[in-house]
């Protein structure tokens, strides 16, 4: 029996507000405008939608959704966990429910006023008011200073630095990458806004490390895509993205973006683990790949996610960015959207949707031939992965 969801589901609809500051709206409103953009996109009714799912942080529930759709009947709804790193984990669980038919038509969505409404880095969670594990375990941390994600990545930077030579340069080049093709994005905050290293290395430490060009944006906005089975989705109108491989993955001595007492932390195992499972799934290589959408909240964090997918050998991806082979016009385009550092930062659904515009050929920094794309989520926590791609 072929328990994988290879091949098995399709992403047949997209759809995204602008990308902002300050929407002017709320999350809800931005999540209806997204959704009814993606069923717009697939030709599909409202009404026919019968499956919902996003991912935790999410203020947006799915039974309003469903109330606002005018959904007659809905069979399956989830909310994952670890934020950023359930990036692509909607996706996979939306393809789960279709392929074993729970639902039928499953939009994912994620919407978020996350500069107007509140910020994640602000170093102030009200974690002492709130005992549950999660929480507590932060206070092993916060007392020594570990108060922000940039704080928290900086350790892992920091010794992936010293174990291997890597520079602020290098992350640096990860950064300036981006804003190149952000600067082409007219969907992109940082359009027309190119970045250069010394404007990188000159701007100001967040938290050594990193930079503040090292950092993700802060945004508001929304993207929904609309996923059914791959037989339903070749008689639609629209050219169906086929989802050949999907997994999550938590690893050995995981924790919430604090993992530090593992023995190396120069690694990320947990995406080792999804990177396994996504070349067995999809008997892909990393020679498969025309581009890749590589999970980029922090700069350092892009570098190892290269490693654990087999793009460069262990400790060596500083010289495949040194090589500019993640650039515009490289072997392996990295976020030709501009990824979180210069499009937006809609906590990596805005990623998968460029992942999607790449497949089918309509991108506004389109990558030739492009046949199979994989996609990373979020890094330091229990994390997933997708690979998008052509029938």
């Amino acid at each position: 029996m072929d328990s994988s969801i290879s091949g098995k589901a399709a992403i047949v609809g997209l759809g995204a507000t602008e990308f902002s500051k300050n929407s002017g709206r709320t999350e809800l409103r931005l999540a209806m405008e997204a959704t009814l953009a993606a069923l717009e996109d697939a030709g599909i009714s409202p009404s026919d939608v019968d499956g919902f799912c996003s991912y935790s942080v999410d203020k947006v529930p799915e039974y309003e959704m469903a109330r606002l759709l005018g959904c007659d009947k809905v069979t399956f709804f989830s909310q994952i966990p670890h934020g950023g790193g359930a990036a692509c984990a909607p996706i996979i669980h939306a393809a789960m429910a279709v392929a074993s038919g729970l639902a039928n038509t499953v939009v994912v969505y994620r919407s978020m006023n996350e500069r107007s409404w509140y910020r994640f880095g602000s170093g102030d969670y009200g974690f002492g008011s709130t005992p549950i594990f999660e929480n507590v375990n932060y206070g092993w941390y916060m007392p020594h200073g570990f108060h922000t994600p940039a704080a928290w990545v900086g350790m892992f930077a920091q010794r992936y630095m010293h174990e291997y030579g890597a520079t602020s340069e290098d992350f640096g080049r990860v950064a300036v990458a981006a804003r190149d093709f952000a600067a082409t994005n007219p969907n992109a905050f940082f359009y027309e806004k190119p970045l250069t290293l010394e404007e990188h290395q000159a701007s100001r430490w967040i938290c050594e490390p990193l930079h503040l060009f090292d950092c993700c944006q802060e945004s508001d906005g929304a993207v929904a895509m609309v996923i059914t089975r791959t037989e339903v989705a070749q008689e639609l109108q629209v050219k169906p993205v086929i989802i050949k491989a999907g997994s999550q993955g938590i690893a050995d001595g995981q924790q919430s973006m604090t993992s530090f007492y593992r023995e190396d932390i120069t690694g990320l195992p947990e995406m080792a683990v999804v990177a396994e499972e996504l070349y067995k799934q999809s008997g892909l290589t990393p020679d498969d790949f025309q581009t890749a959408i590589i999970y980029d909240h922090f700069t350092p964090f892009v570098l190892p996610q290269l490693e654990e997918f087999g793009f460069a050998p262990r400790g060596q991806a500083k010289e495949f960015i040194r090589a500019g082979h993640h650039a515009r016009g490289g072997k392996l385009p990295i976020n030709p959207h501009g990824g979180q550092i210069g499009e937006a930062y809609i906590h990596g659904m805005n990623g998968v949707a460029e992942a999607v515009r790449q497949v089918r050929g309509t991108a506004v920094n389109q990558v030739e031939n492009v046949q199979n794309v994989l996609v990373t989520a979020g890094t330091g926590v229990p994390t997933s992965g997708l690979i998008l791609g052509n029938e």
